[in-house]
């Protein structure tokens, strides 16, 4: 098979999920094909649903209206039925396993979910013009996960043609947006016997051409409701007989802001959204403020949370209100292993579409793959979050991302070789 075929081919596959983004817990479209490809391939195990994740370990979940909502598109799209049945609930991704006889496990993860944002439609947008953009109104891959699904699919591939001698197991991650689904899958039986994980983004600033072996000081994160309750009055004619969730929540952002900055290392909180109250001249009786915290390690990012906790119950209380705090999902900080980062870059340097490799680069951001990461560190295993470089007209959650397809070959090549080497170096 010739590389132009198999360009074209990661294209092809590329191209095709990118059509069909779809939120958070709410992939069923994308694991339908997702099987659909596994199965192509041939793999010894097959794992879907709930049978690929600890079921309990959600977070981010979407009500029951919107997954029953995403649920009937992908059943009017003409899925496989047997497949979607299996994902009821929004128990979406799967777990694909090859067996090679004796020697280590090694697994390889990958997000597959879209964001909430509407895909740039003009002319010298390429999805566009070249007849990919999203067919899902508000819904796109804006992140490059349509690409991360690709590369997973294309790795297994070449692992499976290859002397790979061990079990690979390939983590097709669900709800990574909301941070939701790292958890349940770290903590699934399938995660258990993993020697060696690899983990990987195209982008983040890293143009084509570029390779970073292994991210090192992610953000730990924990994103965070807060849901004011007060007392209705007509603001008018009785505004002493209200309590205002709309001032309480006020309060609250200010004083968020406000939290002092730790010695111990960088922290971040930032308020994104907040809705409240009915009529200008209603006494708001309730407001919910969404926010976020992040912390250089996951001790800051507890202290970042600890005292949002503090600060909106001293904000609701001062107005005679009470409030109810909400987790909604988080992940830790795990960092890259230099021992397996270093076979990233070996397979990198290799490679003639790969000019400079960075063997580390802090990551600045957060990401839930950590539960993943720590999960077979802790284990005594070894992990590292590699980053394809890959040219995008528009910045990662913007209207107008795109990737440069020549990455998702280069992909491909360094993650299969690294796969290899990794499996060699641990027999």
């Amino acid at each position: 098979m010739t590389s132009e075929h198999v360009r074209g081919r990661l294209s092809e596959v590329r191209r095709a999920f990118h059509r069909h983004p779809e939120p958070a817990w709410c992939e069923f479209r994308t694991t339908c094909r997702l099987v659909e490809e596994l199965r192509g391939i041939g793999v010894d195990e097959l794992h879907v649903g709930r049978d690929a994740i600890a079921e309990d370990e959600r977070m981010a979940v979407p009500d029951a209206d919107t997954l029953d909502r995403w649920y009937e598109r992908a059943r009017e799209a003409g899925v496989d039925p047997g497949v979607l049945e299996r994902l009821v609930g929004g128990y979406t991704g799967a777990v694909a396993v090859l067996e090679r006889g004796e020697g280590p496990t090694i697994g390889l993860r990958v997000d597959i979910d879209g964001l909430h944002i509407e895909e740039a439609a003009g002319e010298s947008h390429a999805p566009a013009a070249e007849g990919f953009r999203s067919e899902t109104d508000g819904t796109m891959h804006a992140c490059g996960h349509d690409a991360h699904v690709t590369v997973g699919l294309g790795v297994l591939e070449a692992v499976k043609a290859s002397e790979f001698a061990g079990t690979f197991k390939v983590f097709f991650q669900p709800a990574e947006e909301e941070s939701g689904g790292g958890k349940a899958m770290a903590e699934s039986e399938h995660m258990d016997d993993v020697d060696c994980l690899f983990a990987v983004h195209v982008g983040l600033g890293h143009p084509t051409g570029e390779v970073v072996a292994g991210i090192v000081e992610p953000l730990a994160m924990a994103h965070i409701t807060a849901t004011f309750h007060g007392e209705a009055a007509h603001a008018g004619n009785a505004p002493q007989e209200g309590r205002n969730t709309i001032q309480a929540a006020s309060r609250a952002v200010g004083d968020l802001y406000g939290i002092p900055r730790h010695a111990d290392g960088a922290t971040r909180v930032n308020v994104g959204r907040i809705e409240g109250g009915s009529a200008s001249n209603v006494v708001a009786d309730e407001t919910t403020v969404w926010g976020e915290v992040r912390g250089e390690t996951t001790a800051l990012m507890r202290y970042m949370q600890d005292a949002f906790t503090r600060r909106v119950e001293a904000a609701a209380a001062a107005h005679g209100c009470t409030v109810d705090v909400d987790v909604v999902s988080e992940s830790p900080r795990a960092d890259s292993d230099p021992d397996l980062a270093a076979l990233v870059g070996d397979a990198a340097r290799g490679r003639a579409d790969v000019d400079t490799v960075h063997e580390s680069a802090p990551f600045g951001a957060s990401e839930d793959a950590t539960f993943l990461m720590r999960h077979v560190q802790e284990a005594g295993g070894l992990a590292t979050y590699a980053v394809v470089g890959t040219d995008h007209p528009g910045d990662h959650h913007t209207p107008t991302f795109d990737v440069d397809e020549r990455t998702l070959d280069t992909g491909v090549g360094v993650l299969s070789d690294a796969v290899l080497a990794a499996a060699e170096d641990h027999r």
